[in-house]
């Protein structure tokens, strides 16, 4: 299945209870009593400690008496439009606000920074320009080996991260990095990256593709970062004199030490703008037309062979993507035939499991702006809207997209999300329209309600399928959170237990992470236009962790963590349950230690085929699984994860490794090589199951990389190999070059091959 705080964080840390039962008891009782706003009254940023305080930043940063909080400034605002080139010699930068004081979050809360960090900041009409010198006693010692642009592993590198609450509405934001090389990666955040704070639905966009600009250089003293962000890439109110939020974050990957500006207390990370600065005076700024045409031309070929015959076919075709920027916080955009070539393929996975994966998006016209749609809750169990049930089959394959519409943004305190999608015939199957409306109203200061619509129809019959969510998320303070939705579906020929409930209480904080969730899905739940691996279900969960730090034998953190999980079915029957017990070691280079213990009793009502030939029948069953598992320092140029899981298994044994060696040849080039396996001897089969992915990854420059991904899985006996280069020629156009090839090993095929070649063109028009 395609399935402000005003003080350090030293002195926040010191203030949190010691017993966060009877602290969520204390803030619940003090929220009964507290007066409800006077509807229209401005409730959240003027309420912010930072925002009281009778105090402004000056030029190093720290606090002076003034009139506005601490950790504020007001960028300059410069006439030319000067160029980009990582030297910070032009004549603008000296009329900069200047950000000095950064303080430690990692290894040491609150202390000083040991490497010093400056940060400029200056505006024209069309930009937002950021100027950073990070000094750094070793230069020699810099960790940077890595020019993909959103490569994950720029985060385990020394690095630079901004992140823009435009809004100023202590939920969202825009978040930019870059590296001593000028690697870049962007992301959106919505509801501080946390979904239901907890982190089961994280809500960070991590493949939006931001059109920005940064070029670096090293020096004597450390490197400097040169970026600008054009105001179009970004969504923000339509006032005369703007306010954002803002932070920045430095990471000295080699001391393994993590720096903030405007403090962020552990566990919290830059995604907490409810904690960040604040960018003040900004005004005389402009989108222009804030209108963004991208053509695309594409064109390939594709090779079928099996048993011994070849057949060969040529296509080309073109399409259209609009961005329209309706006002300065609300985006139209529109596609025709569109097309998702240029995507990156899944990594496969293993499921012994009887019930569907979870494979993530990947696609560009669902991601911009994806996390306005969600509904927070646990994946696991359910997920309301999953944009891959539109345009990919049951199988993966492409279904082909006439055309759409989106609109997205936030009016006020009104947050809005609408995507019309309509599908053509293929695989025997009419095509489909897709409508699905969010509307959220933010409330309080970090809580929001809000209504899900999604309907989907097919283009020729009857056929329909429908769901209707209401949801609410309170934050209450900086660690209470609930979180909780109802929904109901609607199919031709159902009448009744068509719902789910769901609610989840929790409470985090700097030593602990506790919540209690359950959720109810009733049997004839049909969310086709969701993820629901599950019916007929109730599920209870209950999540308690401490995060202790010793301080000594280099161990920086531990977090011992008990999970319960319960489901019965819906006469309230005992079907599963899971005890899980863990303990992991975070050291102080970045590497980590992890000990879990799970118990689990499942009982199977029928038989279950976990392998071709090997089926496992109805009965109860109890096993445990013990895992040891151990990541070595992520930014050493040869880098190690293993884990290994010995355990019992439906009456038999099953055995389960998970190797990973990475290199990192120079800065550009890298390689990783994963291999799975899985030994599993039951009463009623033995089987093996293999698991083989290998990534190189090549770049020429931050705007050209290859990436190429072979994968191999014995179950299915097929070897697939994928290579994809990228060249953006200029900000927001692309070139691709694809091949995917896919060969079936199996004997029932006699040894079938398919290959595809694809070229890519598209090119931005923006003005």
């Amino acid at each position: 299945m395609v399935d402000g705080l005003k003080s350090s964080p030293r002195s926040y840390a010191q203030r949190q209870s010691k017993n966060p039962l009877l602290a969520i008891a204390v803030l619940s009782v003090g929220l009964a009593l507290t007066p409800a706003p006077v509807l229209g009254q401005q409730v959240g940023a003027a309420d912010s400690p930072r925002e009281k305080s009778p105090y402004s930043t000056s030029s190093s940063g720290q606090a002076t008496p003034g009139g506005i909080a601490p950790y504020q400034f007001q960028p300059a605002m410069v006439e030319s439009d000067f160029r980009i080139d990582g030297f910070l010699d032009e004549e603008e930068w000296a009329s900069a606000a200047v950000i000095d004081s950064f303080t430690q979050q990692e290894p040491q809360e609150g202390a000083p920074a040991t490497e010093r960090t400056e940060v400029r900041v200056v505006h024209d009409t069309r930009r937002l320009l950021i100027g950073v010198r990070a000094f750094d006693s070793n230069p020699d010692a810099i960790i940077a080996t890595e020019m993909r642009r959103d490569s994950d592993r720029l985060f385990q590198e020394d690095n630079f991260q901004i992140i823009i609450d435009t809004f100023n509405d202590h939920r969202s934001g825009y978040m930019f990095v870059t590296s001593p090389l000028g690697a870049k990666l962007e992301q959106q955040i919505f509801e501080e990256g946390e979904g239901n704070s907890f982190g089961t639905n994280s809500n960070i966009n991590r493949n939006w593709d931001g059109v920005w600009n940064v070029a670096t250089r090293h020096t004597d003293e450390g490197w400097i970062a040169e970026i600008a962000i054009p105001m179009m890439t970004l969504r923000f109110r339509q006032t005369d004199v703007q306010i954002w939020g803002i932070n920045f974050m430095r990471n000295i990957r080699r001391k393994n030490e993590q720096l903030f500006w405007a403090p962020i207390p552990k566990p919290y990370g830059l995604t907490r703008v409810s904690m960040a600065g604040q960018l003040v005076g900004l005004s005389e700024i402009s989108q222009g037309m804030d209108l963004r045409i991208k053509p695309f031309l594409i064109g390939g070929a594709t090779s079928a062979r099996e048993g011994g015959r070849t057949s060969t076919s040529f296509n080309g075709d073109s399409g259209l993507d609009v961005k329209y920027g309706l006002t300065s916080s609300l985006n139209l955009d529109l596609t025709y035939n569109t097309d998702f070539a240029q995507a990156e393929v899944d990594e496969q996975q293993v499921n012994l499991t009887r019930f569907g994966l979870f494979f993530p998006e990947k696609r560009e016209f669902f991601l911009e702006n994806a996390g306005q749609f969600n509904i927070a809750t646990d994946r696991q169990e359910a997920v309301l809207f999953f944009s891959r049930r539109i345009g990919l089959s049951k199988d993966g394959l492409p279904v082909p997209i006439v055309g759409g519409a989106r609109l997205t943004g936030k009016v006020g305190r009104h947050n809005i999300a609408m995507m019309v999608i309509q599908t053509s015939e293929a695989f025997g199957q009419p095509g489909e329209n897709f409508l699905v409306a969010r509307y959220s109203r933010d409330i309080l200061s970090k809580s929001k309600i809000g209504g899900l619509v999604i309907n989907k129809d097919s283009s020729k019959g009857t056929q329909f399928n429908r769901t209707i969510a209401a949801d609410a998320t309170f934050a209450l303070g900086n660690n209470l959170s609930v979180n909780s939705f109802v929904a109901k579906t609607s199919t031709p020929g159902v009448v009744d237990d068509d719902m789910a409930l769901y609610g989840r209480v929790g409470w985090k904080d700097p030593g602990w992470n506790l919540f209690a969730h359950h959720i109810n899905i009733q049997d004839n739940f049909n969310a086709e236009v969701g993820f629901v691996p599950r019916r007929g279900i109730k599920i209870t969960k209950v999540h308690v962790a401490k995060t202790p730090r010793p301080g000594r034998f280099k161990i920086r953190q531990m977090d011992p963590m008990v999970n319960v999980v319960y489901t019965t079915d819906q006469n309230n029957r005992l079907v599963s349950r899971r005890m899980h017990y863990m303990i992991s070691l975070s050291m102080e280079d970045g590497s980590y230690f992890n000990f879990m213990y799970n118990r689990f009793l499942e009982e199977l009502d029928k038989p279950f085929k976990i392998h071709p030939g090997v089926t496992i029948p109805s009965g109860s069953y109890r096993y445990g699984e013990l895992t040891m598992a151990f990541n070595s320092n992520p930014s050493r140029r040869i880098y190690q994860r293993f884990s290994y899981s010995p355990k019992t298994f439906f009456g038999g044994f099953r055995k389960d490794v998970d190797a990973t060696v990475g290199i990192r040849v120079s800065n550009k080039l890298a390689t990783e090589l994963r291999y799975r396996h899985n030994d599993v001897d039951l009463p009623w089969g033995k089987f093996d199951v293999h698991l083989g992915i290998l990534r190189v990854d090549y770049s020429l420059s931050p705007r050209m990389t290859v990436r190429s991904v072979v994968q191999y899985n014995s179950t299915s006996q097929d070897i697939s190999t994928s290579i994809r280069f990228n060249y953006i020629y200029r900000p927001g156009s692309d070139l691709y070059i694809v091949y995917n090839e896919l060969r079936d090993n199996s004997v029932s095929r006699g040894f079938a091959m398919d290959r595809q070649l694809v070229v890519k063109l598209t090119y931005l028009l923006a003005r």
